[in-house]
């Protein structure tokens, strides 16, 4: 594995092997084979999450770590993408973190780019976001055990998540029992593609479901206009307590990547119940899985 920029073009091993080293990071068990290597943040999008749980796990593994200002550099001036990354890697950057708004900016600049540098996809558009899926994943191994034949509910705005579209392709490699729901205006264009199963209404989404993956509605992505209003998507597909314990399995986990709108897709009881809580444990693994994908990339074995 020389980048990770989608889960397509990553193996079942790769993916189990990042699952492994980030349980090790957890329990202890592991030390960094990238310390004194450095990792820069380049973010041209606001994230919480994927930005602090990066920047949390290079410290952790004893890196060094640039907070990539893109409206303070010299990219404001006119400089390529492509350029103000080799000029890094020659300051001596190791790898990058990138989240941008344009779908498939990572590969177009990946291919434009001279030297070895490693990429990591902080998120593109709505195209990928793998490290959030891998995150995801090792949650679920960790609460399920696995996720083969287990029914998992993705309920939300699936058409501009790229977090659905990597879990998507992810789970598919474990044989998992996919199914999305989303009001009409809010589905994949090409839904057939994506070979799950596809759902109006959220009860019989959410029925006998062993994980239930819940989505915000990304306004701030809609190009067309004519959506309803939050009010409408409330009534018809908010996930609350009585929701889960009616229809769901019995120990059912509920995952949110982040951030929530309280109340509009996911109510404030459950978030602030035991149930939620997994939500939180997906962000603390988020940062020993993304130790596990630096110390892959970077370690010795995989540095040139």
């Amino acid at each position: 594995m020389k980048h990770l920029i989608d889960i397509e073009n990553i193996s079942k091993e790769d993916i189990l092997n990042i699952i492994n080293i980030a349980k090790e990071f957890k329990t202890g068990k592991k030390c960094s084979d990238v310390t004194g290597k450095t990792l820069a943040l380049m973010f041209y999008e606001n994230s919480t999450r994927t930005r602090c749980s990066f920047e949390i796990a290079a410290k952790k593994l004893s890196m060094n770590v640039i907070n990539f200002d893109a409206g303070h550099s010299s990219l404001s001036k006119g400089e390529s993408l492509k350029d103000t990354i080799e000029n890094l890697y020659f300051l001596g950057v190791n790898a990058v973190i990138i989240r941008h708004s344009l779908s498939g900016i990572i590969n177009n600049v990946l291919q434009l780019v001279k030297y070895p540098i490693k990429f990591v996809n902080g998120g593109d558009g709505t195209h990928a976001h793998p490290s959030q899926a891998l995150l995801d994943f090792y949650t679920m191994i960790e609460k399920i055990g696995n996720v083969e034949n287990k029914k998992i509910t993705i309920v939300g705005d699936v058409s501009h998540s790229r977090v659905a579209k990597s879990n998507i392709a992810l789970l598919s490699k474990f044989s998992a029992d996919i199914h999305l729901c989303a009001p009409t205006y809010l589905q994949f264009e090409n839904i057939e593609a994506f070979k799950v199963q596809y759902h109006n209404d959220v009860k019989e989404a959410i029925d006998g479901a062993n994980v239930v993956m819940v989505l915000r509605v990304q306004n701030e992505r809609h190009e067309k206009e004519g959506y309803p209003d939050s009010g409408e998507y409330k009534r018809l597909y908010e996930i609350d307590s009585k929701l889960l314990k009616q229809y769901a399995a019995d120990d059912v986990i509920l995952m949110h990547p982040g951030p929530a709108n309280r109340n509009i897709e996911v109510s404030s009881e459950l978030l602030d119940n035991q149930v939620g809580k997994t939500i939180l444990e997906q962000a603390q693994n988020g940062v020993f899985v993304r130790m596990a994908i630096l110390n892959t990339l970077l370690g010795d074995r995989n540095a040139s």
